[in-house]
């Protein structure tokens, strides 16, 4: 065999040599797609089911009748009113119980709120929202909610609202998610943990209400919590003007013509 026979022999088995490599890259890269993409169906499956499985169990929580709180006023009964009903100012508050800046509000104005509502000159109407269980995961906001409206059938509410926000925890930190934690709160106010406080807290007797009260935060469409109307108009959270307790005071105080 002649030496360009031998060379023509031999670059013919160099390209079929090449021709099967090619085909076997192809084959391999048609099987890590077909594998590829049965894995990422497994996911996608795994996650639609974990979305089912969650939408399931806030639809669980949030299912059956609304039982509103002994005293609730507003508009679909979704408030929770403190102090003299005939008083001259109304401060409506929208508040979260993970929400560290209601908690900041609540230490600020604590004691101002409360003396103008002893001495009658305002009520207050406090709607729960459940912002950060949505923002930061979890369902204290949800769960504490339903412990003070719980503590709102027992006559406690402000009591327990303000022992709530004095023992908050931090804003990524879920404490109140757990109702052993909120019934071992609830025990710092006298007279509250009862059978029947247990029960409401432990069944969460009013878990729809605090759905309902949370969809009408969304569709106040308010900036956020806390947000704070007195007498219709926002006072809270305007840089240029800031609310101080000092004029929260003069504000209801002029309109009682104190």
């Amino acid at each position: 065999m002649s030496e360009k026979n031998r060379e023509g022999k031999r670059a013919a088995r160099e390209r079929l040599k090449a021709e099967r490599a090619k085909e076997e890259a192809r084959n391999k890269r048609r099987r890590g797609l077909v594998v590829g993409g049965a894995v990422v169906g497994v996911l996608a499956l795994a996650a639609a089911v974990g979305v089912i499985a969650a939408n399931a169990g806030r639809t669980e929580k949030q299912a059956g009748p609304v039982v509103a709180p002994k005293g609730a006023a507003g508009e679909d009964g979704l408030a929770i009113p403190v102090g003299d009903a005939s008083a001259k100012s109304t401060l409506v508050i929208w508040e979260d119980f993970r929400c560290p800046a209601c908690a900041n509000f609540e230490n600020t104005y604590r004691s101002t709120i409360h003396e103008l509502t002893e001495k009658g000159l305002l009520k207050v109407e406090y709607h729960l929202a459940t912002l950060i269980d949505g923002n930061m995961r979890g369902e204290g906001s949800h769960r504490a909610a339903n412990a003070a409206v719980c503590a709102q059938d027992a006559g406690k509410f402000p009591e327990y609202h303000d022992v709530l926000f004095a023992n908050q925890p931090l804003e990524t930190e879920d404490d109140f998610g757990s109702n052993d934690r909120l019934l071992e709160l609830a025990g710092k106010v006298d007279g509250l943990v009862t059978p029947a406080f247990r029960s409401c807290v432990e069944d969460g007797e009013h878990d729809a209400w605090v759905a309902e009260s949370d969809k009408a935060f969304q569709k106040g469409n308010f900036p956020g919590t806390p947000t704070v109307l007195l007498n219709g108009e926002s006072v809270f959270g305007d840089q240029k003007n800031p609310l101080t307790p000092a004029k929260l005071r003069q504000l209801v105080e002029e309109e009682a013509g104190a």
